[in-house]
Protein backbone atom coordinates (compact mmCIF):
# COMPACT_ATOMS: atom_id res chain seq x y z
CA UNK A 1 0.00 0.00 0.00
CA UNK A 2 1.42 3.44 -0.89
CA UNK A 3 1.78 6.28 1.59
CA UNK A 4 -1.51 8.02 2.36
CA UNK A 5 -2.65 11.28 3.94
CA UNK A 6 -4.35 11.34 7.33
CA UNK A 7 -7.71 12.57 6.00
CA UNK A 8 -9.58 9.26 5.97
CA UNK A 9 -7.66 8.01 9.02
CA UNK A 10 -8.92 10.91 11.11
CA UNK A 11 -12.50 10.66 9.87
CA UNK A 12 -12.62 7.03 10.98
CA UNK A 13 -10.80 7.76 14.26
CA UNK A 14 -13.17 10.61 15.19
CA UNK A 15 -16.23 8.51 14.44
CA UNK A 16 -14.80 5.41 16.13
CA UNK A 17 -13.60 7.06 19.34
CA UNK A 18 -9.93 6.16 18.99
CA UNK A 19 -6.68 7.91 18.05
CA UNK A 20 -3.92 7.11 15.57
CA UNK A 21 -0.42 6.86 17.00
CA UNK A 22 2.14 9.27 15.56
CA UNK A 23 5.53 7.74 16.31
CA UNK A 24 8.75 9.70 15.88
CA UNK A 25 11.39 7.77 13.94
CA UNK A 26 15.14 8.23 13.77
CA UNK A 27 16.63 4.95 12.53
CA UNK A 28 15.89 1.63 10.83
CA UNK A 29 15.26 -0.42 13.97
CA UNK A 30 12.71 2.02 15.35
CA UNK A 31 10.82 2.08 12.05
CA UNK A 32 10.85 -1.70 11.81
CA UNK A 33 9.56 -2.15 15.36
CA UNK A 34 6.73 0.34 14.87
CA UNK A 35 5.60 -1.03 11.52
CA UNK A 36 5.78 -4.68 12.62
CA UNK A 37 3.58 -3.78 15.60
CA UNK A 38 1.13 -1.92 13.38
CA UNK A 39 0.95 -4.80 10.94
CA UNK A 40 0.29 -7.39 13.65
CA UNK A 41 -2.34 -5.20 15.32
CA UNK A 42 -3.88 -4.14 11.99
CA UNK A 43 -3.56 -0.50 12.99
CA UNK A 44 -3.05 2.62 10.87
CA UNK A 45 0.18 4.45 11.63
CA UNK A 46 1.76 7.86 11.33
CA UNK A 47 5.55 7.81 11.05
CA UNK A 48 6.77 11.29 11.80
CA UNK A 49 10.14 12.90 11.34
CA UNK A 50 11.40 15.87 13.32
CA UNK A 51 13.96 18.42 12.25
CA UNK A 52 16.41 16.73 14.60
CA UNK A 53 15.79 13.34 13.00
CA UNK A 54 16.29 14.74 9.50
CA UNK A 55 19.58 16.26 10.61
CA UNK A 56 20.72 13.09 12.35
CA UNK A 57 19.80 10.48 9.77
CA UNK A 58 19.76 12.55 6.55
CA UNK A 59 16.33 13.21 4.97
CA UNK A 60 17.04 10.90 2.03
CA UNK A 61 17.87 7.94 4.27
CA UNK A 62 14.79 8.41 6.44
CA UNK A 63 12.47 8.82 3.48
CA UNK A 64 13.66 5.59 1.87
CA UNK A 65 13.59 3.68 5.17
CA UNK A 66 9.95 4.66 5.59
CA UNK A 67 9.16 3.82 1.97
CA UNK A 68 10.83 0.41 2.44
CA UNK A 69 8.69 -0.20 5.51
CA UNK A 70 5.55 0.71 3.58
CA UNK A 71 6.40 -1.87 0.91
CA UNK A 72 6.37 -4.63 3.54
CA UNK A 73 2.87 -3.89 4.87
CA UNK A 74 -0.74 -3.53 3.81
CA UNK A 75 -1.73 -1.03 6.50
CA UNK A 76 -2.23 2.71 5.84
CA UNK A 77 0.83 4.76 6.77
CA UNK A 78 1.32 8.53 6.76
CA UNK A 79 4.77 10.12 6.44
CA UNK A 80 4.56 13.30 8.52
CA UNK A 81 6.89 16.21 9.25
CA UNK A 82 6.81 16.97 12.97
CA UNK A 83 7.19 20.59 14.11
CA UNK A 84 8.06 22.25 10.83
CA UNK A 85 9.62 25.50 11.97
CA UNK A 86 8.76 27.63 8.94
CA UNK A 87 7.46 27.61 5.38
CA UNK A 88 10.76 26.47 3.92
CA UNK A 89 11.00 23.44 6.20
CA UNK A 90 7.47 22.40 5.26
CA UNK A 91 8.07 23.05 1.56
CA UNK A 92 11.20 20.88 1.65
CA UNK A 93 9.29 17.98 3.23
CA UNK A 94 6.39 18.32 0.77
CA UNK A 95 8.80 18.36 -2.16
CA UNK A 96 10.49 15.25 -0.71
CA UNK A 97 7.26 13.26 -0.79
CA UNK A 98 5.84 13.67 2.72
CA UNK A 99 2.07 13.21 2.74
CA UNK A 100 1.53 15.38 5.82
CA UNK A 101 3.36 18.29 7.43
CA UNK A 102 3.07 20.27 10.62
CA UNK A 103 3.71 23.98 10.61
CA UNK A 104 4.43 25.09 14.16
CA UNK A 105 4.08 28.85 14.25
CA UNK A 106 2.53 28.78 17.73
CA UNK A 107 5.31 30.93 19.18
CA UNK A 108 4.22 33.81 16.97
CA UNK A 109 1.34 36.18 17.65
CA UNK A 110 -2.10 34.89 16.67
CA UNK A 111 -2.36 36.89 13.43
CA UNK A 112 1.15 35.94 12.32
CA UNK A 113 0.51 32.28 13.14
CA UNK A 114 -2.50 32.45 10.83
CA UNK A 115 -0.54 34.01 7.96
CA UNK A 116 2.36 31.55 8.16
CA UNK A 117 0.04 28.56 8.45
CA UNK A 118 -2.14 29.80 5.59
CA UNK A 119 0.90 30.00 3.31
CA UNK A 120 1.92 26.43 4.11
CA UNK A 121 -1.64 25.17 3.62
CA UNK A 122 -1.87 26.76 0.17
CA UNK A 123 1.38 25.13 -0.98
CA UNK A 124 0.53 21.76 0.57
CA UNK A 125 -3.06 21.49 -0.66
CA UNK A 126 -2.01 22.27 -4.22
CA UNK A 127 0.14 19.13 -4.00
CA UNK A 128 -2.32 16.85 -2.21
CA UNK A 129 -0.60 17.12 1.18
CA UNK A 130 -2.42 17.76 4.47
CA UNK A 131 -1.37 20.25 7.15
CA UNK A 132 -1.38 20.16 10.94
CA UNK A 133 -1.11 23.49 12.75
CA UNK A 134 -0.66 24.43 16.40
CA UNK A 135 -2.50 26.89 18.61
CA UNK A 136 -1.19 27.36 22.14
CA UNK A 137 2.28 26.37 23.33
CA UNK A 138 3.53 23.29 25.14
CA UNK A 139 6.38 23.54 27.61
CA UNK A 140 9.40 21.22 27.52
CA UNK A 141 12.35 20.21 25.38
CA UNK A 142 12.28 17.78 22.47
CA UNK A 143 14.70 17.95 19.54
CA UNK A 144 14.55 21.52 18.21
CA UNK A 145 11.53 22.44 20.36
CA UNK A 146 12.47 24.25 23.58
CA UNK A 147 9.76 26.16 25.45
CA UNK A 148 10.21 27.39 29.01
CA UNK A 149 7.37 26.68 31.44
CA UNK A 150 6.65 30.38 31.88
CA UNK A 151 6.26 30.76 28.10
CA UNK A 152 3.78 27.91 27.72
CA UNK A 153 0.11 28.74 27.30
CA UNK A 154 -3.13 26.81 26.99
CA UNK A 155 -5.15 26.95 23.80
CA UNK A 156 -7.99 29.48 23.96
CA UNK A 157 -11.20 27.84 22.67
CA UNK A 158 -12.45 31.26 21.54
CA UNK A 159 -9.68 31.34 18.91
CA UNK A 160 -10.00 27.91 17.31
CA UNK A 161 -12.85 28.63 14.88
CA UNK A 162 -11.25 31.77 13.47
CA UNK A 163 -7.87 30.05 13.23
CA UNK A 164 -9.06 26.95 11.38
CA UNK A 165 -11.36 28.90 9.06
CA UNK A 166 -8.71 31.44 8.07
CA UNK A 167 -5.85 28.95 7.67
CA UNK A 168 -7.67 26.00 6.14
CA UNK A 169 -5.53 23.58 8.19
CA UNK A 170 -6.61 19.94 8.28
CA UNK A 171 -5.90 19.19 11.96
CA UNK A 172 -5.06 21.24 15.03
CA UNK A 173 -2.57 20.58 17.82
CA UNK A 174 -3.75 22.16 21.07
CA UNK A 175 -2.19 22.74 24.48
CA UNK A 176 -4.12 21.23 27.39
CA UNK A 177 -1.29 20.43 29.82
CA UNK A 178 0.91 17.93 27.99
CA UNK A 179 4.58 18.82 27.52
CA UNK A 180 7.59 17.77 25.49
CA UNK A 181 10.32 15.47 26.75
CA UNK A 182 10.58 12.76 29.41
CA UNK A 183 10.32 15.07 32.43
CA UNK A 184 6.76 16.38 32.19
CA UNK A 185 5.92 16.54 35.89
CA UNK A 186 7.91 16.94 39.10
CA UNK A 187 7.93 14.15 41.73
CA UNK A 188 4.82 14.44 43.89
CA UNK A 189 3.05 16.60 41.33
CA UNK A 190 -0.29 15.23 40.18
CA UNK A 191 -0.52 15.11 36.38
CA UNK A 192 -3.45 17.14 35.14
CA UNK A 193 -4.85 17.66 31.66
CA UNK A 194 -7.39 20.36 30.85
CA UNK A 195 -10.17 18.16 29.54
CA UNK A 196 -12.50 21.14 29.89
CA UNK A 197 -10.52 22.90 27.14
CA UNK A 198 -10.54 19.78 24.95
CA UNK A 199 -14.28 19.38 25.43
CA UNK A 200 -14.95 23.01 24.56
CA UNK A 201 -12.73 22.85 21.47
CA UNK A 202 -14.64 19.74 20.40
CA UNK A 203 -17.91 21.66 20.70
CA UNK A 204 -16.56 24.61 18.73
CA UNK A 205 -15.10 22.37 16.00
CA UNK A 206 -17.42 19.35 15.70
CA UNK A 207 -15.83 16.56 13.68
CA UNK A 208 -12.51 18.38 13.39
CA UNK A 209 -9.41 16.27 14.24
CA UNK A 210 -7.44 17.45 17.28
CA UNK A 211 -3.82 16.46 17.98
CA UNK A 212 -1.96 15.98 21.26
CA UNK A 213 1.77 16.64 21.33
CA UNK A 214 3.99 15.90 24.32
CA UNK A 215 1.87 12.86 25.13
CA UNK A 216 4.46 10.22 25.94
CA UNK A 217 3.76 8.31 29.15
CA UNK A 218 7.43 7.54 29.95
CA UNK A 219 6.87 3.90 31.06
CA UNK A 220 8.14 3.54 34.59
CA UNK A 221 9.15 -0.11 34.16
CA UNK A 222 11.55 0.94 31.40
CA UNK A 223 12.82 3.89 33.46
CA UNK A 224 13.51 1.41 36.29
CA UNK A 225 15.56 -0.78 33.95
CA UNK A 226 17.59 2.21 32.79
CA UNK A 227 18.33 3.22 36.37
CA UNK A 228 19.06 -0.39 37.38
CA UNK A 229 21.74 -0.68 34.72
CA UNK A 230 23.62 2.56 35.27
CA UNK A 231 21.25 5.24 34.02
CA UNK A 232 20.16 8.34 35.90
CA UNK A 233 16.50 9.12 35.18
CA UNK A 234 14.97 9.20 38.67
CA UNK A 235 12.41 11.92 37.98
CA UNK A 236 11.19 11.01 34.49
CA UNK A 237 7.39 11.24 34.66
CA UNK A 238 4.97 11.30 31.73
CA UNK A 239 1.24 11.53 30.99
CA UNK A 240 -0.86 8.78 32.62
CA UNK A 241 -2.12 6.43 29.94
CA UNK A 242 -5.69 6.51 31.19
CA UNK A 243 -5.77 10.25 30.46
CA UNK A 244 -4.59 9.64 26.90
CA UNK A 245 -7.21 6.95 26.41
CA UNK A 246 -9.88 9.38 27.58
CA UNK A 247 -8.61 12.04 25.16
CA UNK A 248 -8.76 9.49 22.33
CA UNK A 249 -12.48 8.94 22.97
CA UNK A 250 -13.08 12.69 22.59
CA UNK A 251 -11.94 14.90 19.70
CA UNK A 252 -8.29 13.75 19.69
CA UNK A 253 -7.51 11.75 16.55
CA UNK A 254 -3.69 11.82 16.70
CA UNK A 255 -1.43 11.29 19.71
CA UNK A 256 2.30 11.90 19.36
CA UNK A 257 4.61 9.36 21.00
CA UNK A 258 8.36 9.97 21.08
CA UNK A 259 10.03 9.80 24.49
CA UNK A 260 8.45 6.40 25.20
CA UNK A 261 10.29 4.94 22.21
CA UNK A 262 13.61 6.41 23.29
CA UNK A 263 13.19 5.16 26.84
CA UNK A 264 12.30 1.66 25.61
CA UNK A 265 15.32 1.56 23.29
CA UNK A 266 17.71 2.79 25.97
CA UNK A 267 16.39 0.34 28.56
CA UNK A 268 16.82 -2.59 26.17
CA UNK A 269 20.35 -1.59 25.18
CA UNK A 270 21.52 -0.94 28.75
CA UNK A 271 20.10 -4.28 29.87
CA UNK A 272 21.71 -6.05 26.92
CA UNK A 273 25.19 -4.75 27.68
CA UNK A 274 24.84 -5.54 31.38
CA UNK A 275 23.90 -9.12 30.58
CA UNK A 276 26.27 -9.53 27.63
CA UNK A 277 29.34 -7.35 28.32
CA UNK A 278 31.31 -9.21 25.63
CA UNK A 279 28.92 -8.26 22.80
CA UNK A 280 30.06 -5.71 20.25
CA UNK A 281 27.85 -6.39 17.23
CA UNK A 282 25.23 -3.62 16.81
CA UNK A 283 22.82 -6.19 15.39
CA UNK A 284 22.71 -7.85 18.78
CA UNK A 285 21.82 -4.88 20.97
CA UNK A 286 19.88 -2.97 18.34
CA UNK A 287 17.85 -6.13 17.75
CA UNK A 288 16.80 -5.98 21.39
CA UNK A 289 15.94 -2.29 20.97
CA UNK A 290 13.77 -3.09 17.95
CA UNK A 291 11.92 -5.79 19.89
CA UNK A 292 11.36 -3.38 22.79
CA UNK A 293 9.90 -0.76 20.43
CA UNK A 294 7.58 -3.33 18.88
CA UNK A 295 6.33 -4.48 22.28
CA UNK A 296 5.74 -0.90 23.42
CA UNK A 297 3.92 0.14 20.24
CA UNK A 298 1.62 -2.89 20.38
CA UNK A 299 0.70 -1.93 23.93
CA UNK A 300 0.01 1.68 22.91
CA UNK A 301 -2.11 0.63 19.95
CA UNK A 302 -4.29 -1.76 21.93
CA UNK A 303 -4.48 -0.25 25.42
CA UNK A 304 -4.04 3.50 24.88
CA UNK A 305 -4.97 4.48 21.33
CA UNK A 306 -7.63 1.86 20.67
CA UNK A 307 -6.59 1.73 17.00
CA UNK A 308 -6.14 -2.04 16.68
CA UNK A 309 -8.15 -3.72 13.91
CA UNK A 310 -8.90 -0.31 12.40
CA UNK A 311 -6.60 -0.49 9.35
Amino acid sequence: MPLVTSTEMFKKAYKGGYAVGAFNVNNMETIQGIVEAGQECKSPLILQVSAGARKYANPVYLKHLIEAAVETTDIPIVMHLDHGADFEACKSAIDDGFTSVMIDASHHAFAENIEITKKVVAYAHDRGVVVEAELGQLAGIEDAVNVKAEDACFTHPDEVCEFTEKTGCDSLAIAIGTSHGAYKFKPGQKPQLRFDILEEVGKRLPGFPIVLHGASSVPQDKVAIINQFGGKMPDAIGIPEEMLRKAATMAVCKINIDSDLRVACTAAIRKHFAEHPDHFDPRQYLGDARAAVKELVKHKIVDVLGSDNKA
